[in-house]
């Protein structure tokens, strides 16, 4: 099954909460009124994009459809998806450049924050590129031992030292390493929740330090893995890390997991930070670069 089809079935729940009631929507409605919008809004806010987002995006098409003095219910379907795919913007894969590439990946436990770095790793490995890794989540042993299957798996190396060690040291460790051995990518495994939000912003921050002393020369990544069955809630952890950390990408994982995957438009549009992967499965294929097209037409069921 090619990825495409992992999408389309990966999105089934997203696409029994959403297009079910579009169709019901387009084929009931004679022609585009107030009741057609409101009802719009409804489908909309049902599949988590959000109470703003949907409206956004219910006001865009009505902007849209008046432009055009388009009335019929077939035709503003056509413009529905294609506002919202203006709403989840371009597609913006993460840049790995020429020498070494930082990617530092955070999100809170049992997102799929691990998992996710093990199949980056392997997507890197499989593409030519030496990649480290950095098990800096050493408040956790079971979070080493996870990051140390993966990476076996994947035959990279791993940087560890033992649980309660030090985060930045661990990531003082690997930066001497990656320059050493003239590592493509080096990605940094964090800790998902310490015992409060300042133990957490100094921890990052302090990571953040190392990083920019000892590898001034890389080109650095921030990720946040968000776990798309939370939802509206992923918005918030996203907002609570940006706190902390400067993100410059989203890893959405399980959403085959979930009726909610609009919240992909609600967490754009409110936060405007590009989606660079999603996960549709848990084989070490099931993480893809993102492609907004392809997001809607899976929605759409095409």
């Amino acid at each position: 099954m090619g990825f495409f089809d992992k999408l389309k079935q990966g999105l089934a729940k997203t696409k029994a909460a959403f297009i079910t009631p579009l169709e019901k929507l387009f084929s009931s409605a004679e022609k585009v009124d107030e009741d057609f919008f409101d009802e719009l809004l409804d489908v909309l806010i049902m599949a988590d994009v959000g109470v703003e987002t949907s409206d956004y995006i219910v006001e865009t098409l009505r902007a849209e459809l008046k432009s055009k003095n388009i009335w019929e219910a077939e035709k503003a379907r056509v413009e529905l998806r294609r506002v919202m795919c203006e709403t989840i913007g371009e597609y913006k894969p993460l840049e790995i450049k020429e020498g070494l590439n930082v990617i530092l990946v955070i999100g809170v436990n049992g997102a799929g924050k691990t998992t996710s770095i093990g199949k980056l790793a392997s997507m890197y490995k499989a593409d030519g590129k030496k990649v480290i890794l950095a098990a800096a989540d050493t408040f956790r042993a079971a979070a080493i031992d996870q990051l140390g299957v993966w990476a076996e798996r994947a035959g990279v190396q791993m940087i560890r030292q033992s649980e309660g060690a030090d985060p930045a040291a661990v990531v003082f460790d690997a930066a001497a390493a990656a320059r050493k051995q003239k590592a493509d990518v080096l990605i940094v495994d964090t800790a998902g929740r310490l015992h409060n939000k300042k133990n957490l912003l100094d921890e990052l921050a302090k990571i953040n330090r190392v990083l920019d002393r000892e590898l001034p020369e890389a080109h650095k990544e921030t990720l946040i893995v968000l776990d798309a069955t939370t939802g509206q809630n992923a918005i918030l952890q996203t907002q609570e890390f940006g706190k902390a950390a400067g993100i410059s990408g989203l890893v959405l994982t399980k959403l085959d997991g979930t009726a909610k995957g609009g919240f992909v438009l609600a967490i754009k549009h409110t936060l405007d930070i590009p989606v660079r992967f999603i996960g549709v499965g848990e084989g070490v294929d099931d993480l893809r670069p993102f492609n907004p097209d392809d997001f809607v037409k899976a929605m759409f069921g095409d």
